[in-house]
């Protein structure tokens, strides 16, 4: 086993070509048959699994790839705060894009249905938040930033957060997920530990749920008090919008910085200012050869099928 290597980067855009491919055309037949057992499928039998299996197939260590640590209750604590910030950034930052799609389309974003009672909630936890917390983490702030890291701390955080959004095959949830991959990565960096992006991710899909199913239970109410009103030109809603939103964002924008500042690092975590000026370089003998040759060309053909995807969906 080889202990203290690391994936090179054409491991990881070739695993990255394949997993995605296998979510694109397998993944989405199954979610199409059934949501919740597709997304099941989806998230353990081609994302997880393969990922693992490679890594062992390949002698890589689990624990250290992975970062495989401990994290404390305080750094839990911190975690989910921080989500809970960075929530109402990302939702701006994807109406943002929808409002700019908006203007060259018509087409209207599907996403996953909200739960519609207490049953479907708790299994939605399970299946929309714990299972993609675990998986997706493994694959992108475990193998794929972990790989990336040989480009330098600040370039493997970015890519793979891009990289999180583009694998999501959704324009209107592309920015959103990209910029929660690099609080999750940073997160990651902090704690040198893959706990704290896994607890991160599934806060952030439970706050959706939840949020969602308790905004359905006065959906009705709300229809009743609108239908009641007096109407509102979409220009004056779009604005109101903006601005609420916009408003939250600034705040959690400033309320998120100040957290990840005090986040509590352990020993052995990489401090805040190797995020920006630390540029790792792997030994001679894990990056011989081919490997030196990165190519990019698995995540050219990933992106040409997120563009080719929404493209038809936007205006075919």
């Amino acid at each position: 086993m080889r202990i203290n290597s690391l994936p090179s980067v054409n491991e990881a855009n070739v695993l990255y070509l394949v997993l995605g491919l296998g979510l694109f055309f397998i993944g989405s037949i199954a979610q199409s048959i059934e949501l919740y057992s597709g997304l099941l499928i989806t998230e353990y039998v081609l994302i997880l699994i393969p990922n693992i299996l490679y890594l062992k197939f390949r002698g890589y260590s689990l624990k250290n790839v992975l970062r495989l640590n401990k994290i404390s209750i305080k750094q839990v604590i911190f975690t989910f705060f921080i989500i809970i910030f960075a929530y109402p950034i990302a939702v701006f930052l994807n109406y943002i894009v929808m409002v700019m799609v908006g203007t060259v389309s018509t087409s209207i974003p599907t996403g996953v249905p909200i739960p519609g009672n207490l049953n479907e909630l708790l299994i939605g936890y399970f299946v929309i938040a714990i299972t993609p917390g675990i998986c997706e983490e493994v694959m992108f702030r475990g193998t794929l930033q972990r790989a990336y890291t040989s480009l330098g701390v600040k370039k493997g955080l970015i890519i793979s957060s891009i990289l999180f959004g583009i694998f999501h095959f959704n324009i209107f949830n592309l920015v959103g997920p990209a910029f929660l991959g690099l609080i999750l990565g940073i997160l990651l960096l902090k704690s040198n530990s893959i706990f704290t992006s896994i607890l991160g991710h599934v806060f952030n899909n439970a706050i959706a749920l939840t949020l969602g199913y308790y905004l359905t239970q006065v959906t009705d109410n709300l229809d009743q008090i609108v239908d009641q009103g007096p109407v509102i030109p979409d220009g004056i809603q779009f604005i109101a919008t903006l601005v609420i939103l916009g408003g939250f964002a600034v705040f959690s924008s400033i309320m998120l910085l100040l957290l990840i500042k005090k986040f509590p690092k352990t020993e052995e975590s990489i401090i805040e200012e190797e995020l920006v000026d630390e540029e790792i370089v792997e030994s001679e003998e894990i990056y011989t050869g081919e490997d030196k040759r990165i190519t990019w060309l698995p995540v050219y053909v990933i992106l040409a099928v997120f563009i080719y995807t929404n493209y038809k969906f936007l205006f075919l």
